[in-house]
């Protein structure tokens, strides 16, 4: 067993094949570009992130017995991942996710991930068996959460005393997911990350910016949220009050994994005691650099 984790990771851990090509693509475009295979997944890709800025992440997920399944849990390990609490099945595979991708953004993509919403709770388990907490002494550390998990097992998450003492950092693994993070909403110790499109779908209601957004969500009852609008101004709101930050511009080179990103700089920004401002700028600039190629996939 390896040496005990930062920070937790739940949900989709998976290989991503991603397909991208230089060029403005519509639907029925036929042309060159570079095919990849890498890690991938919501939690996944948070994880790798924080691994990065030397954080030691565990990702709490399932996997295949599969060779596919193998080869990711050692290339994984071999980014400093803690792999040692994942579920393994033995009838499942190993989910896949895959993605078209143009110098205009996404053009098209499917997730393959049925074997994490088949498996449902039992991807919890080392949260209640002492592992790494128990109902009586739960896990207290951050947890990253991911929208790929069932809706049904949200809510189960936002109501378990096993969560009752975590720093929740929630994101919708999609615009078509964001609605299962409703039962996470309101949770007292849960910060969303959400864009401004995944926002309206929770509010039912559309927005012209980011910052009203992140009002609309307070107002909801959330207790903290980030609201990013691609490359226009993102906005970290709080009952303490709602700030923006304006990204930087840079050619886009990738999108896939750029929210994920995000994400885990932030987390990372406030884990060291950055304040909200620090902290918004110092992930704006991280997606940025990772949006623009400067950061390995």
């Amino acid at each position: 067993m390896s040496a005990a984790p930062d920070i937790l990771c739940i949900g989709s851990f998976l290989w991503d094949i991603i397909g991208r090509a230089p060029v403005h693509m519509r639907a029925g475009s036929d042309v060159p570009g570079r095919i990849a295979r890498l890690p991938g997944g919501v939690a996944m890709n948070i994880a790798m992130t924080l691994a990065r800025f030397g954080l030691r992440p565990a990702v709490l997920s399932t996997i295949g017995r599969d060779g596919e399944g193998a080869e990711l849990v050692a290339t994984c390990e071999r980014m400093g991942l803690v792999c040692d609490y994942l579920y393994r099945s033995d009838d499942l595979p190993t989910d896949r996710y895959m993605a078209v991708e143009g110098a205009n953004g996404l053009i098209a993509a499917i997730a393959d991930a049925h074997s994490l919403e088949a498996v449902g709770d039992k991807i919890l388990r080392p949260l209640a068996d002492g592992r790494l907490g128990s109902i009586t002494a739960p896990w207290a550390g951050p947890i990253a959460l991911d929208g790929n998990l069932t809706e049904a097992l949200l809510g189960d998450i936002a109501a378990s005393p096993l969560f009752a003492a975590a720093d929740l950092r929630v994101a919708p693994a999609s615009p078509g997911k964001a609605e299962r993070l409703l039962p996470l909403l309101a949770h007292e110790r849960a910060t969303l990350y959400v864009n401004l499109e995944e926002a309206g779908l929770l509010c039912q209601s559309a927005f012209a910016s980011a910052a009203e957004a992140a009002e609309a969500l307070l107002a909801r009852g959330a207790r903290r949220v980030l609201v990013t609008d691609g490359g226009r101004a993102a906005a970290d709101g709080a009952r303490a009050g709602v700030i923006e930050c304006l990204p930087a511009a840079v050619m886009v080179t990738r999108v896939t994994g750029a929210g994920d990103t995000f994400m885990a700089a932030h987390l990372v920004a406030e884990i060291r005691g950055a304040p909200r401002a620090e902290a918004l700028a110092a992930a704006l600039e991280a997606a940025a650099r990772y949006i623009s190629g400067e950061v390995a996939s």
